[in-house]
């Protein structure tokens, strides 16, 4: 048998794990957890948006949150991400903790929130909330989507929190502004 067709049958078994380059990455899920790439936020977010844009053309408007939040959970995990659904967050407040102070509809490698509606559209509220969210997990980007808008577009929002190393996107929400340099 020719390395090729090993390399096939190992791919096509579920014996090897290989990215999507088709760069080798382990023998085993566990390998994969050990030999995981270091992926930058913005990174994790173009992966986030690009599977959040494939599961709303491909199943449209009108679902419930909770479906979409299972299905993009696992079209991220199946990009050999690290996925927490509905993560409880501390809060700390004075002298006060509240060990379940919000939960994150997803977090991604425990660096990127994703908040997801379906609503038919946008409230203000909702990029409020994925702000403050940020701000208490002290991250410095969450997207949020609407899976109720009629195209992806209109309900993905990016929610920048302090981060200034972003790649250009119209998606930007709550940017600080540049001041003349000096």
């Amino acid at each position: 048998m020719s390395d090729l067709r090993i390399i096939l049958y190992q791919y096509i078994n579920g014996l090897t794990y290989w990215d999507k380059r088709g760069y080798f990455l382990a023998r085993s899920r566990e390998e994969c957890e050990e030999y995981r790439v270091e992926n930058s936020v913005e990174q994790l977010s173009a992966i986030a948006v690009e599977c959040g844009y494939r599961l709303h053309a491909n199943l449209g408007p009108g679902l419930l949150e909770s479906v979409y939040e299972a299905l993009l959970a696992k079209s991220l995990s199946d990009r050999s991400l690290k996925v927490d659904r509905q993560k409880p967050i501390k809060i700390r407040y004075l002298d006060i903790v509240l060990e379940e102070g919000f939960r994150a509809d997803l977090l991604v490698e425990d660096k990127l929130l994703i908040e997801l509606k379906s609503t038919e559209r946008h409230m203000p509220v909702h990029a409020k909330q994925v702000l403050s969210y940020l701000r208490l997990m002290d991250l410095p980007l969450g997207l949020l989507m609407n899976f109720g808008a009629p195209t992806f577009k209109l309900g993905c929002r990016r929610i920048v929190n302090n981060h200034t190393d972003f790649a250009a996107s119209r998606l930007r929400v709550h940017q600080p502004e540049k001041g003349p340099s000096t």
